[in-house]
């Protein structure tokens, strides 16, 4: 898992049927101080996040059973939105 930063939204007409009605976002990576990484994933929205928010991202096979049976061709799903981070 990694801390990240909505940064967009993307929007497919044509994609696989167990994506139907799922919201896709693009997702920035953040470092554990919320500086950016630099790097960008689409990810699955399965809390409601919205642009600009920072989000918790599950990655790998586990981000896909988020949605059930794990049916879905999910790499990474967006599981949590951050209220605080304090880093000692």
């Amino acid at each position: 898992m990694y801390l990240g930063r909505v940064i967009g939204t993307v929007v497919s007409t044509s994609k696989n049927e167990h994506l139907v009605g799922m919201k896709l976002l693009v997702v920035e990576k953040l470092t554990e101080r919320l500086e950016r990484s630099g790097t960008s994933e689409v990810a699955v929205d399965s809390v409601g996040a919205g642009v600009g928010e920072i989000v918790i991202v599950c990655k790998g096979s586990s981000a896909r059973y988020v949605f059930g049976k794990g049916e879905a061709p999910v790499d990474t799903s967006i599981v949590g939105i951050v209220d605080t981070v304090e880093v000692g």
